[in-house]
């Protein structure tokens, strides 16, 4: 999906889980870390395939936001929905003017220009939006595979 199809992202509900973390590596690690305690809190086992892939999803647009939306003093915003057959993660920053390119391979020997093909290969859908003139909003969707009820509980309990 091209991430210039943005208007399709768009959501109207209030976030179920939503943090601003300092724009360090040391914040994407955590939001990467918190991802998976929210899905595990939302019945979403550890160590599962979706709750693998929400990491995954969660520390490549993190690690976005630090290297390429970072302005000093400005923290970004993680913040994730439960949907009711998906996942989604929307991670906030203040650079509105530095738009997504299209996802393209990276050299064989380049160290860095991966992250854009690792979410789009992961994410059912991606996009991204500009609210307003201060932040810009990457999101991704990952459809989960666990059942778990709307409540957090574990299946069967």
């Amino acid at each position: 999906m091209s991430p210039r199809s943005a208007a399709a992202g768009l959501r109207s509900g209030p976030a179920d889980f939503v943090i601003r973390l300092s724009s360090t590596p040391r914040g994407a690690r955590l939001a990467r870390r918190l991802s998976e305690q929210q899905l595990a809190a939302w019945g979403i086992p550890y160590g599962s395939g979706t709750a693998r892939t929400v990491a995954l999803v969660t520390a490549e647009l993190a690690s976005n936001a630090i290297t390429h939306g970072r302005l000093p003093g400005r923290d970004f915003r993680l913040a994730l929905v439960r949907l009711p057959h998906a996942v989604r993660i929307e991670v906030t920053d203040a650079r509105p003017e530095r738009l997504l390119p299209n996802p393209s391979p990276a050299l064989p020997d380049a160290t860095a220009g991966r992250g854009l093909l690792i979410v789009d290969a992961y994410a059912d859908r991606w996009g991204c939006t500009v609210r307003d003139t201060c932040t810009k909003t990457v999101w991704a969707e990952v459809a989960t595979t666990e059942t778990a009820d709307r409540s957090g509980a574990p299946p069967g309990s």
